[in-house]
């Protein structure tokens, strides 16, 4: 039985990010990608059915990471959560955000092809989708704090998919636009003092 050669594997992926990175999915040259890792399109289709799923293979990584990141916040069990904890919750805390940040940061190239190149793949509406997802997580903390009576404010599934969107726009943004490590930590205050979700709540 022949063992699959994997030492082309990293070459592959790295050539493939680049392409991916310069012309986005739709016009990423599978020829080319052979070419920079010095191997044939017939070792390709030996790993990976086409371009799309050599894509997700290079990107498999941090959407797991990004994915993660969601299902710890949306399976929270609210019965062991004090009032306060709650209400904590809504608090933009700054060492958060940038632990945030951060997390991206090591994942930036990735996190970027995803947002802006994916477009033909099945992620081609990752920045949509995740907000929207995210906005699920955050219907189920804003119920449990108007259920204790800690919110007042009255904010349909709709609002909050759009205070949501803002808020992620925000945050995807900078990672887009190249900012270096500095400025996105100065960016991160710059959010926590933009958005006020306590206020957006009237939390009591």
């Amino acid at each position: 039985m022949s063992v699959r050669d994997t030492s082309i594997d990293p070459k592959l992926l790295q050539s493939a990010r680049a392409e991916f990175m310069k012309h986005g999915f739709i016009k990423a040259d599978l020829k080319t990608i052979c070419e920079k890792a010095g191997i044939t399109t017939g070792a390709v289709y030996k790993r990976y059915k086409g371009k799309e799923e050599l894509f997700c293979a290079v990107v498999k990584d941090t959407a797991n990471t990004l994915d993660n990141f969601v299902s710890v916040r949306t399976q929270q069990e609210f019965s062991d959560m004090t009032d306060e904890q709650v209400r904590n919750t809504w608090d933009m805390n700054e060492g958060f955000m940038l632990d945030l940040f951060r997390i991206l940061w090591d994942i930036r190239g990735d996190f970027v092809l995803l947002l802006e190149k994916s477009a033909g793949t099945v992620y081609e509406n990752y920045g949509h989708d995740f907000a929207l997802r995210m906005t699920e997580a955050y219907m189920q903390y804003y119920l449990e704090a108007k259920k204790r009576g800690l919110a007042k404010a009255d904010i349909t599934k709709e609002e909050m998919h759009v205070l949501c969107t803002s808020f992620w726009t925000a945050i995807y943004e900078p990672f887009i636009h190249k900012m270096t490590r500095k400025e996105i930590e100065e960016h991160c205050r710059v959010v926590c003092r933009f958005f006020d979700w306590t206020k957006a709540l009237d939390m009591k």
